[in-house]
């Protein structure tokens, strides 16, 4: 078999649960990628995946269902010891990490900090590193070796995280993209 490519098709957007219900469709088991995650520390969570129509398209739809009681926001540092220290594939954990590296590069620009003190508020949560994580391994079931996608839509408008009322498209999405 050559070599398998995957492509993303953005006109509506991308998000780690989108990706993660994409590589769900396409045939990643549920259970494996559960089963690898819980093997780190992350509290309680589950996975609920059920079928989605949007625009005539059909595919999975992702929810991360975290227990209340877990609000943690991690540093980029707390990120890379939890994937560090998992028993998840070397695969894996490159693939991780590099994309959480690279978040918190352009954090750490924006907030002016190092990038190892970067504090992740929405992204260091449990559904964002489940998103990430659980897409490093449905791309390494797959045997997906090369990523492409077509070009991401920018919005418009203001949206409330933890540092405020921020400008859609927010300042880390904008370098992101850079």
């Amino acid at each position: 078999m050559g070599m398998m490519i995957a492509y993303f098709d953005c006109y509506a957007g991308i998000s780690g649960d989108m990706i993660l219900g994409a590589l769900i469709h396409l045939g990643d088991p549920l259970d494996f990628i559960e089963e690898n995650i819980r093997n780190m520390p992350l509290g309680t969570f589950r996975l609920e995946v059920s079928p989605a129509v949007r625009m005539n398209i059909s595919g999975q739809q992702v929810n991360v269902v975290v227990d209340d009681t877990d609000e943690q926001s991690r540093d980029y540092k707390d990120i890379k010891l939890l994937i560090d220290n998992s028993s998840l594939p070397d695969t894996v954990k490159g693939s991780s990490l590099k994309i959480f590296g690279r978040l918190a590069e352009v954090e750490a620009s924006i907030h002016n900090r190092p990038k190892e003190h970067v504090h992740f508020h929405e992204i260091g949560g449990v559904d964002a590193i489940v998103d990430i994580v659980g897409s490093a391994l449905g791309v390494e079931w797959l045997g997906i070796s090369k990523i492409f996608a077509s070009e991401i839509p920018m919005g418009k408008g203001f949206v409330t995280c933890r540092h405020g009322r921020l400008p859609v498209p927010v300042p880390a999405t904008l370098a992101l993209l850079d």
